[in-house]
């Protein structure tokens, strides 16, 4: 194991509407260019239960990152867009809380109880085990995550955001490896990040395979009552394994492991533009400072 990166602090973040939202252990910084050209920047102590010991612990501090990827991130996101626009496109806090809920819908219909309802169909005129079944099914779930990736990198605002996810990889690249933050020196580092949010979701496709095999061949309501109820703990499972991952990339078996979790990252990451990276550098650097206060 590489100890020294193990006591390294495990910083992330998220791509941002012309930003990048950085993320630590007791604060989270937001940079945000504006449409004039200037470079906005907000931050915030983490409360309630991201200072909470209880989810600190393995395991239970996955949740803690699945929540945050909905609420928190959500919350600059939508803050971004707002910063983009007219005072009469804003988006208020109710209008967020229904597209949290919306998003999360969508997500679990499509990804989770989709291919569920393919396969149980299936089931209905041909004779294949269970374990055969869950396979169809997760490539299924595969196949529609990369479909989905793949009509939306179509979009010009998406290309942007996914660009901006590369400036963030770039960035925590650079302090991972000791190397001096600025826009020159993080534009030599790579766009692909072993935490990375894609990784995350993979991880999820490949567990939920093993995890719904001990299930059988359920009822079809069954089968995605515990389709739904599985989400958190495969969550779980999945964040320990990243970070396990993460810090054991020294080992040559483990960086052939996290190839097809860093390709995956090729369809959800852009190369950025000097100016994006001047921006998450903004992001990381008033990060630094906010954890040190």
């Amino acid at each position: 194991m590489n100890t020294e990166k193990q006591r390294m602090p495990s910083y992330g973040g998220q791509a941002l509407l012309e930003g990048v939202l950085m993320r630590g252990k007791n604060s989270l910084a937001a940079a945000v260019r504006l449409p004039n050209g200037e470079i906005t920047i907000q931050s915030e102590k983490l409360q309630g239960i991201y200072i909470n010991s209880f989810f600190t612990l393995p395991f239970i501090r996955g949740l803690v990152i699945l929540w945050d990827s909905l609420i928190m991130g959500m919350k600059y996101l939508t803050l971004s867009a707002n910063l983009q626009g007219n005072e009469n496109e804003k988006i208020d806090g109710p209008m967020i809380t229904i597209a949290v809920v919306i998003s999360l819908v969508f997500s679990i219909f499509i990804f989770f109880l989709v291919p569920a309802i393919i396969t149980s169909f299936i089931s209905r005129y041909l004779f294949i085990s269970s374990i055969i079944l869950n396979l169809i099914e997760g490539i299924i779930r595969l196949i529609l995550l990369l479909l989905y990736l793949w009509l939306i990198s179509y979009m010009k605002d998406i290309n942007r955001l996914f660009a901006y996810h590369g400036a963030e990889h770039k960035t925590i690249n650079a302090y991972e490896n000791h190397a001096k933050i600025d826009v020159d020196t993080v534009m030599k580092y790579s766009v692909e990040h072993p935490r990375c949010g894609t990784s995350f979701i993979l991880t999820i496709i490949i567990l939920s395979i093993i995890c719904f095999s001990f299930f059988g061949n359920l009822p079809i309501l069954l089968k995605l009552l515990a389709r739904i109820i599985a989400i958190p703990i495969l969550a779980m499972l999945s964040y320990e394994i990243i970070r396990w991952i993460s810090l054991h990339l020294d080992n040559p078996i483990i960086r052939i492991l996290v190839i097809p979790n860093m390709a995956l990252q090729k369809m959800t990451t852009r190369e950025p533009s000097p100016d994006m990276v001047e921006v998450s550098i903004a992001a990381f650097k008033s990060l630094l400072t906010s954890e040190q206060e």
